[in-house]
């Protein structure tokens, strides 16, 4: 069996923690998006992830710190638990801006688009959790294929979302910005799925 941080299992505990913390903020920004009555109480508690999800990628940062020797490579784990918290701060951003903003009503694109980034996101957690029982990168295939294929639907979506919003007839420019920043935030979360994906597949190529 593939043992990429020996026998300490907090390195997994943490960085599983971290994608769960993700999914989780993924889920509500879901709901948010198809209740908008409940736009601040949402928003809120994908707050409290995203709060929650930034003492976790502390807690890892002191524990790659402070251990001498890592059987990882410190800049991989970084790297993963700096991606897996983009991509809660994403999904945090986007929400703040609906209240921000004072955006009352969703876009029909909204939630489609947000579904597709919760598929991104299990995806995502699911070639997190599978590091700790990996036997290699073929044991992982599937995965990564759900991750880029989700990530390319995504990106389609985002796509055709800004095409909509962009050349509606009449469009009111301020609101036009404020949804392209909501957008643009969903895009980043996606784009930062991709490459918590794109670091599990190269760390496990390196410690096969």
């Amino acid at each position: 069996m593939l043992r990429l941080f020996g026998q300490d299992p907090v390195f997994y505990d943490l960085l599983e923690a971290q994608a769960e913390a993700a999914q989780r903020a993924a889920q509500a920004f879901h709901q948010l998006s198809q209740d908008f009555a409940r736009v601040s109480e949402l928003a809120q508690a994908i707050k409290q992830i995203e709060h929650e999800a930034d003492e976790l990628t502390h807690q890892l940062s002191n524990k790659i710190d402070s251990t001498f020797v890592t059987p990882l490579d410190k800049e991989d784990l970084h790297a993963l638990s700096s991606g897996l918290d983009d991509i809660t701060d994403a999904i945090e951003s986007a929400a703040a801006r609906l209240t921000l903003y004072k955006l009352t009503a969703p876009r029909p694109d909204l939630e489609p688009l947000v579904g597709l980034l919760v598929q991104l996101v299990e995806a995502t957690r699911e070639t997190v959790g599978a590091v700790r029982r990996a036997r290699g990168r073929v044991s992982l295939n599937g995965a990564f294929i759900r991750v880029h294929e989700a990530e390319n639907q995504g990106d389609h979506a985002y796509r055709e979302a800004l095409a909509t919003l962009f050349n509606a007839p009449n469009p009111d420019p301020l609101m036009v910005i404020k949804w392209k920043e909501v957008y643009d935030r969903v895009e980043i979360a996606m784009d930062a799925c991709e490459h918590v994906a794109d670091v599990v597949e190269s760390v496990v190529v390196k410690y096969a």
